[in-house]
Order: C-alpha cells, then sequence, then structure tokens
C-alpha cells in the first residue's frame, strides 16, 4: 500500500473519495451540485452585466458572487488538503483553473472590474466530463487532435496563399474605388475583402463603380471557390488517422487487425483489446 494512503487520516481519506471520485453516490452528488454552482454563478455574472437589471439587482449580485466565490474558495482548500500531491494538484489543469475561478473576486478589492474575469470559471465545466462518464469520448478528440496537428502545415500554407489574394484584391480595390467610396485606405480595402471573401459581407463598405462591383462578384465567387479547401484538408487527415487506428488495434492474442474504432473485444479470437484513447494520444 501507497504510504501516502497510511499517513492519511479517515477524515482525508473520505474527503478525497468524495471530491475527486465519482464511483460513489456521495461524489457524484458533489460533482452535480458543483457543476450547478458553477452554471449558476457564471449565470449572475452574465446578468450583471447587463444595465436594467445591475440598476435594480446589483447588490444581489454582487452578495451572490462573494457567496460563490466563498464556496469555490472552501472547496479549493478542501481538495489542496486532501490531495495525495498538492503541488501536482495545483500546478494541474484545473487546479490552475479552480484558483483563477476564486482570484478575480479578491482582485476586484484592489482593482475595480476585475471581477468580470470571474468568466473564467465556465472552464471548470470540463469537468462535466469526469460527472457524466464521458472521457470515452476523448479518444474521438485526440483522433481529431491528432488530425489537426498533421494538416496544420497545409492549412498554413493555404492561409498564406488566401492572404496573398486578400492583399491583391485589396489593393485593386483601393485603386478602383478609393476614398470616395470608402476604400479610404489599404487596411480598410483589406477589411472589405475579409468580409466578403468570407461570405459575412456586413455591407458597411460597398464598391460604386461598375468595375468595383464586377471584382467584388468575382472576390464573392473566389470565397465561395475555397471555403470547402481546409475542410477537405481536415477530412481527408482524418480518415487517415481512422485507418492508421484500425491498423494498431491488433489482437495482442492472435494479432488480427482492422477492428472497429468502439470494438473492446477481438471479433475473431474474444480477447480484450487496447483502448482506442492508448492509441491516439496526440
Amino acid at each position: 500500500m501507497n504510504e501516502a494512503h497510511l499517513d492519511d487520516s479517515p477524515l482525508k481519506q473520505r474527503l478525497r473519495s468524495i471530491i475527486f471520485g465519482t464511483d460513489t453516490p456521495e461524489g457524484k452528488a458533489f460533482d452535480i451540485v458543483l457543476l450547478i454552482s458553477i452554471v449558476a454563478s457564471i449565470l449572475l455574472i452574465s446578468l450583471d452585466t447587463i444595465d436594467s437589471f445591475h440598476a435594480d439587482y446589483g447588490n444581489f449580485f454582487l452578495i451572490g458572487e462573494w457567496i460563490f466565490t466563498i464556496i469555490f474558495t472552501f472547496e479549493y482548500v478542501l481538495r489542496l488538503y486532501c490531495s495525495q500531491n498538492r503541488l501536482l494538484y495545483a500546478r494541474s489543469f484545473f487546479g490552475i483553473v479552480d484558483l483563477l475561478s476564486i482570484l478575480p473576486s479578491y482582485l476586484a478589492l484592489i482593482f475595480p472590474g476585475a471581477n468580470f474575469a470571474l468568466a473564467i470559471r465556465v472552464l471548470r465545466l470540463f469537468r462535466v466530463f469526469r460527472v457524466l462518464k464521458l472521457l470515452r469520448f476523448l479518444a474521438d478528440g485526440n483522433l481529431l487532435l491528432k488530425a489537426m496537428l498533421q494538416s496544420s502545415r497545409k492549412v498554413f500554407i493555404f492561409f498564406f496563399s488566401v492572404s496573398l489574394i486578400i492583399l491583391v484584391l485589396s489593393v485593386v480595390m483601393y485603386v478602383v474605388e478609393g476614398p470616395n467610396n470608402g476604400f479610404s485606405s489599404i487596411p480598410k480595402s483589406m477589411y472589405w475583402t475579409i468580409v466578403t471573401i468570407t461570405t459575412v459581407g456586413y455591407g458597411d463598405i460597398t464598391p460604386q463603380t461598375p468595375l468595383g462591383q464586377a471584382i467584388a462578384a468575382l472576390t464573392m465567387l473566389i470565397g465561395y471557390s475555397i471555403i470547402a479547401i481546409p475542410t477537405g484538408i481536415l477530412t481527408a487527415e482524418i480518415s487517415q488517422e481512422m485507418v492508421k487506428v484500425r491498423d494498431l488495434r491488433k489482437c495482442s492474442n492472435c494479432g488480427k487487425a482492422g477492428h472497429d474504432n468502439d470494438a473492446q473485444f477481438c471479433n475473431h479470437c474474444g480477447s480484450e483489446l487496447e483502448s482506442l484513447a492508448s492509441l491516439t494520444q496526440p
């Protein structure tokens, strides 16, 4: 048995099973109450940004914010207290997020307005993966991440090419339309080109000359033509990664490969297969 467990008091072990575990009814209840509190605190912060609500219920929002801050502070202290490795927890992703979710309230006492940084509490909702047993879906997320990393060079070259197209069209529109029609500078023309080529088209700047309108039509067609390119690149990489995973999922007993991503046992000999998550770690 680990020495850390021998030195732990029964209270610390009990708290650890509730706070860090989800296998017990108490642990599940704790995490669900925690998630509800996080959502409620974020809703409170959001409503406080509405002027009419702030004017009528500002004091209520302030009290509520401090109640949640005290609750989350107490929870953070408990996590440090019952953690087997306090430094490891404090430096982990959730440990940093837990700390950042309470610091803004205290900083707001010195720097007014800093409390709106409490919106970082939304990151704590990632705990829902652990509460609802969604960790098995992280394997698909790892596969997607690997595909994005593999296609990063191709996507970078694509965006670099699009940037050159945007620069050329911006200069052309600046020369053709000029300041009288709203294209007062090349950066302003670049803004118009970007919102046009991405098919957003705010309409705050529009070409007035026939030649400028023809170039605008060409820009729109270019936007529709290139919008599917990064999607195709990523789709191709995902397909390749899925093929690699199927080839990697060999049965350690009989050596048969090509199992489905969600398969848990070999369809030839019935032996247990290695998990997909372990094969798709980036």
